[in-house]
């Protein structure tokens, strides 16, 4: 996963993304994925339809990671994680990126507002 975010996302914003309902290239070193599912499918399930209704977000839907990035730190607070990350196993991963975010290092941000 940081390969592709810190390696590829974070370096070109304007990497084109394409969001799946089923694993996808972000899941591609996690333990627990099993071909295009994973053992916590139910789970994941879950945490991807409240992520994804939270966001306007539908699978097979494209955008920038720009886009991407602006969308969240537009429409999310980061109280909004505590509903929308129940049961993850990474959730302080996300708080610092929100804020980041938020705190003005998204530049799409400025022009989806």
């Amino acid at each position: 996963m940081d390969a592709i975010v810190l390696g590829r996302l974070r370096t070109d914003p304007d990497t084109p993304v394409m969001f799946t309902g089923s694993a996808d290239s972000i899941c591609a070193s996690c333990p627990w994925r099993r071909g295009p599912g994973c053992e916590g499918d139910d789970r994941i399930r879950a945490l991807d339809a409240r992520h994804a209704k939270a966001l306007g977000i539908r699978p097979g839907q494209r955008m920038t990671w720009a886009e991407a990035e602006a969308r969240a730190a537009s429409r999310l607070v980061p109280a909004d994680l505590d509903r929308l990350c129940a049961g993850c196993q990474w959730p302080d991963l996300c708080r610092p990126a929100l804020a980041r975010l938020q705190d003005g290092f998204c530049p799409a941000l400025e022009t989806a507002r």
